[in-house]
Parts: C-alpha cells; sequence; structure tokens
C-alpha cells in the first residue's frame, strides 16, 4: 500500500519502522521543522526525520498544510492512506480528502476518552486502570473519528508516563499494521458521547508537588509527569524532580520524611525511588541520600 506517514516525535518512529518493516511503500514522510535545541541551539531534525533520512525515505516538513501549494504537493504523492502519529500540525479538509483510503490517526488512548494532547500523562493521573491505541478514521474535530481497531492494555501500578509510552508506542505499530492488512473487512465504529474526556496540555504549573495532598493522588501526579516535565519539590533549598515513586505505610506532617525517603502526605504516604536533582542526572533514591543526607522529620517542599 502507498503511504504518507506523518509523525514527530520518537512516539512515532516504531511506527515508520513497522510500516516498512511490513512491506508498504512509503511516499514521504512529513514531519515538523527541525527545532533549535541544547546549549548551541543548533537545528535538529525530529526522531522521525533523522529515521526516515537513515532509510533514505524522502522528507518534508512544512510549517503549515493550509496553503493550496502545500495541499496540491500532498495530493500529488498518490497515496492509498496517510497514517498519522503524533504529527502536530492541523489536517485541513484538503488533505484528509486527498489519499484514496482517507487518514488513519494512532492515538494513545481508548477514544473516547481522554481526546487531546496528554492521553498517556491523564490517564495515569486520573487513576485509569487500562488504557490503549485506537486506530481512527480522521475528521475535522479533534479526535472525533470513528475508530477503526482499538487495543486495551493495564496501567501498571508503578508505571510511569515514559514507560506507558514505549508501550503505547509499540502497540500502535502492531495496531496500525494489523488494521491496514484488514482495512476492506474493519467496520468504522462511531464514538458514543458517553464518556468523551478531554485530555489537555500539561501545564508545568501542575509539576509542583502538593505535599497535602493525599498519597494515591501525589504517587499519580509523579509517575504521570515522568518523565516530562517531572514532578517537583524543593529539598534542602534546591528543586528536585520526583521521577519514580509508590504509596507507602505512615503518617506525619504534610512532606514530613519519615524515613529514607519516605514522604508524608496529607493522608498516607508515599515512597520515593528515583529523583533527578537539578542540574545532575538521574539517580535512585538511595543515591540521592548518599549525598544529601536527609534526616528524618526534615520537612519538603517550602519556597522555589
Amino acid at each position: 500500500m502507498r503511504i504518507v506517514f506523518m509523525g514527530t516525535p520518537d512516539f512515532s518512529v516504531p511506527v515508520l519502522d513497522a510500516l516498512v518493516a511490513a512491506g508498504h511503500d512509503i511516499a514521504c514522510v512529513y514531519t515538523q521543522p527541525p527545532r533549535p535545541a541544547g546549549r548551541g541551539q543548533a537545528e535538529r531534525p525530529s526522531p522521525v526525520q533523522a529515521r526516515a533520512e537513515a532509510m533514505r525515505v524522502p522528507v518534508w516538513h512544512p510549517k503549515s498544510l493550509r496553503s493550496p501549494e502545500a495541499q496540491a504537493e500532498f495530493a500529488a504523492l498518490g497515496a492509498d492512506v496517510a497514517v498519522v502519529v503524533a504529527y502536530g500540525l492541523i489536517l485541513p479538509q484538503a488533505v484528509l480528502d486527498a489519499p484514496r483510503r482517507g487518514c488513519l490517526n494512532i492515538h494513545a488512548s481508548l477514544l473516547p476518552r481522554w481526546r487531546g494532547a496528554a492521553p498517556i500523562q491523564r490517564a495515569i493521573m486520573a487513576g485509569d486502570a487500562e488504557t490503549g491505541v485506537c486506530i481512527m478514521q480522521m475528521e475535522a474535530g479533534l479526535d472525533t473519528g470513528p475508530v477503526l481497531l482499538r487495543r486495551a492494555i493495564p496501567i501498571g501500578a508503578e508505571e510511569t508516563a515514559g514507560d506507558l509510552h514505549d508501550r503505547l508506542s509499540r502497540l500502535g505499530a502492531e495496531a496500525i499494521t494489523d488494521a491496514l492488512a484488514r482495512l476492506d473487512d474493519l467496520d468504522p465504529q462511531p464514538q458514543p458521547d458517553a464518556g468523551v474526556t478531554y485530555a489537555q496540555k500539561i501545564d508545568k504549573a501542575e509539576a509542583r508537588l502538593d505535599w497535602t495532598q493525599d498519597a494515591p493522588h501525589i504517587d499519580r501526579q509523579i509517575r504521570g509527569l515522568s518523565p516530562f516535565p517531572g514532578a517537583w519539590t524543593m529539598i534542602g533549598g534546591k528543586r528536585v524532580k520526583i521521577l519514580r515513586s509508590r504509596p507507602a505505610r505512615g503518617a506525619g506532617k504534610p512532606g514530613q520524611v519519615l524515613s529514607g525517603l519516605t514522604v508524608a502526605c496529607g493522608t498516607g504516604a508515599v515512597e520515593i525511588t528515583e529523583v533527578q536533582p537539578e542540574g545532575k542526572p538521574r539517580m535512585t533514591a538511595e543515591a540521592f541520600l548518599r549525598g544529601a543526607r536527609i534526616a528524618p522529620g526534615v520537612v519538603l517542599g517550602g519556597e522555589p
């Protein structure tokens, strides 16, 4: 099948690999333009662009698809289908209509739950027991199109957004190759009106831990925001990202260190297992404690 692939971040790369491995003809890869990155702010291509160029697949990274010229160029590719996963640009109707079989999106949630920008993080932060991927026929609305295929997986009790991201990326790659192989036999199912939720983009203001919240809430916040942007608190006057945790037994003043890096919350406690001090690499709680020497009774938080 002749495919235009549209994706940008690491999440999209296994999907591109799977399409190539399945023998599909990748007419072109569309991705976001290179962005300044690193200390020197040199322009860095997206992970998808880097992978496509390594495979010698043509790459195009327009800033917009709204111009008649960009739409004509897309249509001229003569694609059977476009596969879209975390691309980052809105597709105008002319682009949606150009491929013979339309545009298929891989969305990392069980639609209609968690439409929008941050479904992986929001699923963990909300305490969902499961999530998954949907192969959706794209239309003009935000993640509103009919679903051709869905795959569900449980969310692990200590799983972070980074862990879940990688599992869902692989699951999405498997699902889209299956969907394309059975495209003539799949019956698109309209999404129900009941159960619609929106996964708003993560705001950095959400990342600071409020130790007066209960332990399950704080544990989900830590795991849902790991590795980026990373939930954080002040320890010894310095900002420290908290990257992994699990609920623990104990009680005390909110933010009080009970032992090791087990910290009291509004109710209950959490055990912090991985951190990243400001300006340093991520490390285990044990490694951090060897340098920080935090005594039981210290209260975390304070001024930023």
